[in-house]
Parts: structure tokens; C-alpha cells; sequence
């Protein structure tokens, strides 16, 4: 399930294996309690990327005691976690293999250091953890294999004990970290004994092909042996989260600057080159929205890229990206907005965009949700029908779809400053067609 906090909250399906959930700042510790006690069979719960400010503790124990099938849990912004709880999942969650506490205070860091379970943790963003303490602890769990410090604090010193002391230890992520980035030599070869860093300076798509087997001479190899795991004798489930992890991999390593919009020009050609734009593509028409969200923000990422974007609109992503946008799953339908936007930069792609129905699928968007606080998706919307409304065909269709109408609308409710400006453009453009 992915949506509001209520449709959340209101679940009761005794039956239920896994909860997603994208806005999830109205959840509190009582309603996630209650959900924990009616869904004992849960094995996967992800709650972000907005914060859950009003989950702390009390509600992680709850989660502990009654459902003792977890094997994910992931939670972005919340209050606390303290000893107890996390000794809880521990004690309580013995199949527990990966957890994420993002972008969130107060983790007992010591604590995290008895689920000898986890194969990945990810801490990324997380604040006030001591790194002395941390990378001795951690470098003790017996089957962690993947390690996500990114946008933390994290020194040098501690980026070398996990390399040197943990014992399976394959790959730390270690992205924006401003105090390790300033003392470490860039110079230096970061892959010691089989662990691979990825850091912002690193060959990061090169270091993920050095993961898969040691026969994987080129990066091209990554996705020949992703289709081979597709294809091969897997269990369904396994190969979906190898599928969601390597799309999540892409859309992420391929950009440099979120703020401007910049990819590393020669990791999106190494995609393109290695065939990753079809096998993308796959994936965004798979029929699990957590697999379509992560393929379509790879796909809209790789399209900032002038090559890739013709390389999506040849081989049919605007069509899919058209339909994705249609979606009645907020997440899935903002990056394929997000996908449209980049794709509508080339006025090669807005007729394209128009005969896929783009353009009335962008302008639903708009009917469809109301406008928030910080709304990407509105944004997004908005930013490709302003790309779209200059091209005097396209505006045509842009009216004709009742765009106009709903921009007009946005202008008078949305407070949202990104979709002002897009709004005030594309009305601009409509007008002067």
C-alpha cells in the first residue's frame, strides 16, 4: 500500500507481507502500533522518503513484538530509536536483514550493533552518531554486506576500519560526506581485499561491476548479468529486489548535482551502452509500482542526457512514461513526470509527448492531486507542459487538454514557489501562441 498516512493506517489485512508508504509524517507511534498488531505477517515495511517525525521508540518496539517475520524495515525522519528498541528487533526479529534509519536523530548507534542479522544498514543522513564507537561495533556483524553512511559525518578513520575489520563487508556507500571527503586522498584506490567505496570521486558504476562475479571484466557486464538473473532460475522475489536495487543504484549514481540537474555524461553512456536503457525499461513495465517508481526516476535522470533521451524516446520509454503518469500511485506518477519534464527539454520529443498522450496525462496530474507544502510533483507536471506549451503544436494540445484551466487553477492555490514559476511560464507561452 503507498499513499496518504490514512489509507495506511485504516489497512486490515491479516495477510499483508508489505507496507509502503510516502507520506507518512501523520503517522504516530499509536497508529503504527495498531498497524503492527493487526499485520503480524509483515515482512517489509518502508516508510519515507518524507519524515516520519512523530514515530519514535515506542512505536519500533511495537513493530518488534508482533511482527517477528520482519526482513525490512525502513523509515526516514524518525524521532528516535534507542537502545531498547532496536535490542527488541534484535530479539524479536531474527530474520531481519535490512534496516534503514535515514536522515533521523537520536539512533543508539551501539545498539545497532546486536542485530547480527542485517546484510545491509543504511544511516544515510542520520545525525549525532559517534564514529569512534560506531565503526567498531559495526564492523562486527557477521553478515553485513552493505554499509550506506552517506550525507553523515562520517571520518576517514572510521571509512577505514569498516574497510579493514568487517569481515563480509562488500560495498560502502559513502556520498556527500563532507569531513571524509576533506581528508581523504582522492588519489588513492578505494577497493581493498573485494570492498568497494563508492564515493562522489570514485568510478561508481565501474565499483558496481567489480561486485558481481569476478568475471566481469567491463561495465557492460552489469547489466548482462542483470538480465541473467532475470532470466535465470531465481526466486521471484529475490530477483525483484535485485531489480529495485540496481534501478535505485542507477537513478542515484548517474547524477552529480541535484540542484542543477547534472548527470556524470560517461556513467549515463556506460548505461546506454550496456544495454541498461531496455532492461529500464522492462522494469518500468513491470506491474509492482516500487519497481516502476525506481525505473522511471533511472529513466528521467538519464534523460537530462541528450544521447539517452533520444535513446528512451527510440526505443518507446515516452509511451511508457506517458502511461506511468497515469498512475494512481503518487510516487510512480512523479518520476514519470519528472521523466516527461527531462524528455521535453529536446524539441525533437514534444510531438512524441503529444501523440503518447502526455500532455492530457500532465494535466490530469493536476486535477488529480491537490497541491502540498513542496510539491515535486506538481512541479514537475507544470515544468514539462511549460516545455511543452512552447512548441506551437503542442500548446494547442496543451489547451485543448484543459490545461489552461488547471494552470490557472494552480496559479491561485498553489504557494509552492517552483510551481509558480513553472505555471507563470507556461501560461506565458500559451498566450504568446
Amino acid at each position: 500500500a503507498a499513499g496518504s498516512a490514512d489509507a495506511i493506517v485504516s489497512l486490515q489485512a491479516r495477510e499483508l507481507r508489505e507496507i509502503s508508504g510516502d507520506f507518512c509524517r501523520d503517522i504516530t507511534d499509536a497508529a503504527l502500533s495498531v498497524i503492527a498488531a493487526r499485520h503480524e505477517m509483515l515482512e517489509s515495511i518502508h516508510l519515507g522518503p518524507d519524515p516520519c517525525e512523530r514515530i519514535s521508540s515506542d512505536a519500533i518496539k511495537a513493530l518488534a513484538y508482533c511482527c517477528p517475520r520482519l526482513r525490512r524495515l525502513w523509515m526516514s525522519g524518525v524521532k528516535e530509536a534507542n537502545g531498547d528498541a532496536i535490542n527488541a528487533l534484535a530479539k524479536h526479529c531474527r530474520q531481519l536483514m535490512e534496516l534503514g534509519f535515514v536522515e533521523s536523530d537520536n539512533i543508539d548507534e551501539v545498539a545497532l550493533g546486536n542485530l547480527s542479522s542485517l546484510k545491509f544498514l543504511s544511516v544515510a543522513g542520520t545525525r549525532n552518531l559517534k564514529w569512534g564507537s560506531v565503526a567498531q561495533v559495526w564492523s562486527r556483524l557477521p553478515q553485513l554486506v552493505g554499509l550506506d553512511v552517506s550525507r553523515t559525518d562520517v571520518n576517514l578513520s572510521a571509512i577505514t576500519r569498516f574497510l579493514s575489520l568487517s569481515r563480509n563487508l562488500k560495498v560502502l556507500i559513502a556520498l556527500n560526506c563532507p569531513v571524509f571527503e576533506g581528508e581523504v586522498d582522492r588519489n588513492t584506490m578505494h577497493n581493498s581485499k573485494g570492498r568497494i567505496l563508492l564515493t562522489l570521486f570514485s568510478d561508481i558504476v565501474k565499483g558496481v561491476a567489480s561486485l558481481f562475479a569476478d568475471n566481469l571484466e567491463s561495465v557492460t557486464d552489469v547489466f548482462q548479468h542483470w538480465k541473467e538473473i532475470r532470466n535465470g532460475d531465481k526466486n521471484l522475489d529475490e530477483v525483484e529486489e535485485v531489480q529495485e536495487r540496481a534501478a535505485t543504484a542507477v537513478a542515484t549514481f548517474v547524477v552529480i548535482d541535484d540542484e542543477d540537474a547534472t548527470v556524470h555524461c560517461q556513467r549515463a553512456e556506460a548505461i546506454l551502452c550496456g544495454d541498461g536503457i531496455r532492461m529500464l525499461l522492462n522494469l518500468a513495465r513491470s506491474c509492482q509500482e516500487v519497481l516502476q517508481s525506481e525505473a522511471a526516476k533511472a529513466i528521467a535522470n538519464l534523460s537530462i542526457d541528450s544521447k539517452v533521451a533520444k535513446a528512451v524516446a527510440e526505443s518507446g520509454g515516452i509511451d511508457i512514461l506517458a502511461n506511468l503518469a497515469k498512475s494512481t500511485n503518487r510516487l510512480v506518477a512523479e518520476e514519470a513526470a519528472g521523466g516527461l519534464w527531462n524528455l521535453s527539454v529536446g524539441d525533437e520529443h514534444k510531438g512524441a509527448i503529444a501523440e503518447a498522450g502526455g500532455v492530457k496525462a500532465l494535466v490530469d496530474l493536476i486535477f488529480k492531486w491537490p497541491p502540498s507544502s513542496t510539491d515535486v510533483l506538481l512541479e514537475r507536471a507544470t515544468g514539462a507542459l511549460a516545455n511543452l506549451g512552447a512548441d506551437e503544436k503542442c500548446s494547442m494540445e496543451v489547451a485543448l487538454a484543459g490545461g489552461i484551466h488547471a494552470l490557472v487553477m494552480l496559479a491561485r492555490t498553489c504557494k509552492f514557489e517552483g510551481v509558480q514559476e513553472q505555471v507563470f511560464w507556461c501560461l506565458g507561452c500559451s498566450c504568446a501562441g
